[in-house]
């Protein structure tokens, strides 16, 4: 095995672009919805909008009527996976990522565990799958329903139990553009039958072959990375030893803190040069939250810049890396959006800063057919 000292190293501006190339942020690319989400593992999806703003960034000629059309298909749900977040995932990822990340929630529950004393929880699991399989329920309703067999249990404790032992799905018209619902939960079979296709895994069981294609899959969408990169993304712990067998077959690096990153031998990685337009990313976009170590997008001198409290900020890229945020405000012709800059733009990156935004507004707004609103710099409250 070669030493650290003789693997090529990748600055944080090789780094950048080779992570935007696969997060088709570099050039908007022509595939669909469908297989941007499958591509990307998955959209980060705590509020109902970032999914379908994450698509438009990334695609070209996006429209969330494409996006809304595959989640009243069911061809993609969502459902808590990585990082204990809700996420928008093909139905085929949902079957393969959920039990990936079971050892997490499984740890979860361990956390409540002062509130479960008496409870099986296997007797527990079966009890809510065939309460939310007869029709989806409230997270309320379920817990109701579990305090009938457990009343001395914690109500909240039962919850997070039931949501961390089966593969629950929020059905629609939840996460539908356009539509409002309460959540209501359904097992992830239950809502799309075999839409896993017949060799989707069992929804606790996942063998160490696919736990080798999703690191593979791992670093096509979010490479070069490293061993806790990846852990970072999963939410997992223990993934070295999965490295460690795919070694043969992978690219190594290190960064400039001498840092082992693996990669696809023949992923891109673009010139450190390479142009990189700006971008409008909306909260809890997973490129800002993918990696241990996000230098390679956000500036240290930034870093916390996307947060208040918990509430992640929309953030705007400018040569590939943090350089503001953004905020909508009204609906339709009245709707302004604002960019506050972290530091000065030449006027030439403030023109494209604004053609980009008025492409926003165009696709994302209510008219499709010319641009909505205005593109404006200022300082965002909150």
């Amino acid at each position: 095995m070669a030493s650290k000292m003789t693997r090529p190293v990748l600055d944080a501006r090789s780094l950048n672009r080779a992570t935007l190339a696969r997060q088709l942020l570099l050039e908007r690319d022509e595939m669909s919805a469908q297989d941007a989400t499958r591509h990307l593992l998955g959209l980060q999806a705590q509020n109902v909008k970032p999914p379908y703003f994450q698509l438009h960034a990334r695609l070209a000629g996006f429209r969330p009527a494409e996006l809304a059309g595959l989640m009243e298909s069911r061809q993609v749900v969502r459902i808590v996976t990585m990082r204990s977040t809700i996420h928008t995932h093909t139905a085929q990822d949902a079957f393969i990522l959920r039990p990936l990340v079971q050892p997490a929630r499984d740890r979860e529950i361990n956390y409540f565990r002062k509130g479960l004393v008496g409870v099986d929880l296997d007797r527990l699991a079966e009890r809510a799958r065939v309460f939310v399989e007869a029709e989806p329920r409230t997270m309320g309703e379920i817990r109701e329903e579990l305090l009938k067999e457990w009343p001395d249990a914690d109500p909240q404790s039962l919850s997070v139990a039931a949501r961390c032992k089966l593969p629950l799905v929020q059905v629609t018209p939840r996460g539908v553009w356009g539509e409002s619902g309460q959540v209501r939960l359904t097992t992830l079979r239950e809502w799309v039958g075999d839409g896993g296709g017949e060799d989707a895994e069992p929804e606790s069981e996942l063998g160490a072959g696919a736990v080798e294609d999703v690191v593979l899959r791992y670093l096509g969408a979010f490479g070069p990375a490293s061993v806790k990169d990846m852990q970072t993304w999963a939410g997992l712990t223990r993934l070295r030893e999965v490295f460690e067998r795919l070694r043969p077959g992978l690219a190594v690096f290190q960064d400039e803190n001498g840092v082992e990153l693996f990669d696809l031998p023949d992923a891109p990685r673009p010139e450190a040069d390479r142009p990189a337009p700006p971008r409008f990313l909306p909260e809890f976009d997973n490129l800002l939250l993918s990696h241990a170590d996000r230098t390679r997008v956000i500036d240290p001198a930034y870093k916390g810049r996307t947060w208040t409290g918990n509430q992640s900020h929309r953030t705007l890229l400018l040569d590939g890396f943090l350089a503001g945020l953004w905020q909508l405000d009204g609906t339709g012709t009245g709707t302004e959006l604002t960019v506050e800059l972290f530091s000065a733009a030449s006027k030439a990156s403030r023109a494209e800063i604004v053609a980009e935004g008025e492409r926003l507004l165009t696709a994302m707004t209510e008219g499709e057919g010319e641009a909505r609103g205005a593109v404006r710099f200022g300082a965002i409250d909150g």
